[in-house]
């Protein structure tokens, strides 16, 4: 894997997409693997995934957000968000860094990126969900500085699921120091 310094984080656009939809269903078989069912991750194919990429991405609002995190090998992460006109909280909807980029700041700078993104369409505050069960994920977003507001249960994959939200009040925690 390359180092840090050789992922760029850059606005994705439409043609994007077949990328974004790489690296959604390698991370979602990676980091959910144990946690949904097995039927279903295998059945995730990047095709399908690229369509509805390409489809949101031509039909972006002002207030989405969807960064790319490109390395000399192409995308190794992305995160996607919106912040709803009116409204102060920000919501970024998927934050996902494949295995071999993990664990050397991307995360952090994705979310830093979303946040500044964000605080300059005038959010002040941003809270994202994550699966109870992707530990992993939710002592990254509490080392962040995240608290845990919410919790809802789960639909669409079987079992007993639920997910806990994580809100920042102040967007500008998200950006400093990175």
């Amino acid at each position: 894997m390359q180092r840090l310094d050789d992922v760029f984080i850059v606005p994705a656009g439409p043609g994007d997409a077949l990328e974004l939809a790489e690296v959604h269903v390698r991370a979602w078989r990676e980091t959910y693997a144990g946690l949904l069912p097995a039927a279903y991750l295998d059945r995730m194919e990047a095709r399908l995934h690229a369509r509805r990429w390409r489809a949101q991405l031509t039909a972006a609002q002002a207030g989405d957000v969807v960064l790319a995190a490109e390395g000399r090998s192409g995308l190794v992460g992305y995160a996607a968000g919106r912040l709803t006109k009116g409204a102060p909280v920000a919501e970024v909807f998927t934050l996902y860094v494949v295995r071999d980029a993990q664990r050397k700041g991307l995360g952090r700078r994705l979310l830093a990126a979303s946040a500044r993104a964000f605080a300059d369409r005038g959010s002040s505050s941003l809270q994202l969900w994550v699966l109870n069960g992707n530990a992993p994920a939710r002592a990254f977003y509490a080392h962040l500085g995240g608290v845990r507001v919410d919790e809802r249960p789960v639909r669409g994959w079987g079992g007993d699921l639920s997910e806990s939200a994580y809100r920042w009040e102040d967007i500008r925690s998200l950006m400093r120091g990175v």
